[in-house]
């Protein structure tokens, strides 16, 4: 399938995780130009950019602190400066809870990195693809909006507010020829997957055993539902919440 984007920019947050590399590799393939946007992992953006020009695409790499405003808008800047005005944007960067504990200051800090941070990026990016009446919103969640686990407060209301803005920017910006959706990845193989405390391989092969598909979700599993929701080749889906998760919300 042609996904109709040679050439255009896409700006991934949180390129250099995992996810973030695989969404951005996907676009790569398919002739898009890629800003592989990071804030602490300046080494695996690079590497992943590097390897995406040794293959004969284009990308560059940009810094975004989710908690600075300014920060945002002059990253988005540099991206147009570069690359030309972003068609696409895949909201991937996340700020992972640190504790269980909902304090004022993880509440503050969860709400603000990952939901206000997040909709500056979108405001940053929206007059470009107003202006060139085309553009597509690709909003990363999580299974854990729909199916709660101990995990910090803020994580999963910041996810959740997400998808709501989702619905309202479909509503709102669809008449200036952006689509905007969310993909909802559930449990995904990663390397913190594998070694963050309370996960590793017997959760793993727990949440395997309990999945129809009897495998857990993968980044090129996420980045191939997102690739099709950012491009030319989604003409009408608008608003959606795309679960990547093989069915496992079925079985709980």
């Amino acid at each position: 399938m042609d996904l109709g984007i040679d050439g255009r920019v896409v700006l991934v947050t949180g390129a250099s995780g995992a996810i973030g590399s695989a969404i951005s590799r996907v676009f790569a393939a398919e002739g898009a130009r890629v800003a592989a946007a990071w804030h602490s992992n300046e080494a695996g953006a690079r590497s992943l950019v590097d390897s995406i020009i040794e293959s004969g695409g284009e990308a560059m790499t940009v810094r975004i602190d989710h908690r600075d405003q300014e920060s945002i808008a002059d990253s988005v800047r540099q991206v147009e400066h570069e690359f030309g005005e972003v068609a696409i944007l895949v909201a991937n960067a996340v700020s992972w809870p640190t504790t269980m504990t909902d304090t004022w200051e993880s509440l503050t800090d969860g709400l603000t990195t990952n939901t206000a941070g997040t909709m500056a990026v979108i405001g940053a990016v929206l007059p470009g693809m107003r202006k060139a009446g085309w553009g597509r919103l690709v909003l990363i969640s999580t299974d854990i909006v729909e199916q709660p686990m101990a995990a910090g407060v803020a994580y999963s209301a910041a996810k959740g507010a997400l998808e709501t803005a989702t619905k309202v920017l479909a509503v709102r910006e669809a008449r200036h020829g952006i689509l905007s959706n969310v993909v909802r990845p559930g449990f995904t193989l990663t390397e913190r997957a594998l070694t963050t405390p309370g996960f590793g391989r017997k959760a793993v092969d727990s949440e395997a055993a309990k999945t129809p598909t009897r495998r857990i979700c993968t980044p090129q599993d996420v980045a191939s539902a997102v690739a099709y929701l950012g491009s030319a080749a989604n003409g009408h889906a608008n608003g959606e919440v795309l679960s990547v998760a093989g069915g496992r919300h079925l079985t709980r």
